[in-house]
């Protein structure tokens, strides 16, 4: 299992390189972070979480207690979500679908115990390249849009709390700090 980096540590506002080199390494690393997404009980997990400033996420929307509750096309068909899940995404790049938007509380395996409200799009598309550089296109909305979306802010530097109104971050501004004050703590503990 990989450690999960923790909100203050400078890699998660790091925003990703393009992975151009699709070998046994990416997918070893790939499957590193759904073992430690699984351990950690995450449903996503993107590179700057484990300590790598690369464009690669890993997500797993498929719930085995219920039904999805979203809508997905890949590649222009619908294959069963066992056959998909778990996805590495690898230089995703989102494209939201503006018909609606929605609020949904949200976590973060690198904010542990904070959660907060976010709006973001409920239906986008996503261009991404798999773990042996083909390229595919997702249509997807609901849970599966909203992790993509949360991972993909991942690769670029930003952060969930980025997304929320001031009124939702004064609601957690205490944990935010501690954890801050925890992480530095850490840190200079490992210099």
């Amino acid at each position: 299992m990989l450690r999960v980096t923790q909100y203050g540590e400078p890699i998660l506002r790091e925003k990703g390189q393009p992975i151009t080199t699709f070998d046994d390494h990416l997918i070893e690393l790939a499957d590193q972070m759904v073992d430690t997404m699984y351990a950690e009980e995450g449903i996503g997990l993107a590179a700057q979480q484990i300590g790598q400033a690369i464009q690669l996420c890993v997500v797993d929307a498929n719930f085995e207690d219920r039904p999805p509750d979203y809508l997905y096309q890949l590649d222009g068909k619908t294959p069963p979500i066992d056959l998909i899940m778990p996805m590495a995404l690898v230089n995703p790049s989102i494209t939201p679908i503006p018909e609606k938007e929605e609020d949904y509380e949200e976590g973060c395996l690198s904010f542990p115990d904070i959660r907060g409200i976010v709006n973001r799009p409920e239906t986008i598309e996503v261009r991404y390249q798999d773990l042996e550089g083909n390229p595919h296109h997702l249509r997807c909305g609901g849970i599966l849009a909203r992790v993509i979306q949360h991972e993909v802010d991942h690769l670029n530097g930003r952060l969930f709390i980025d997304h929320m109104t001031s009124a939702e971050l004064e609601k957690i501004e205490t944990k935010i700090k501690k954890l801050k004050h925890q992480t530095r703590d850490w840190l200079k503990t490992q210099k």
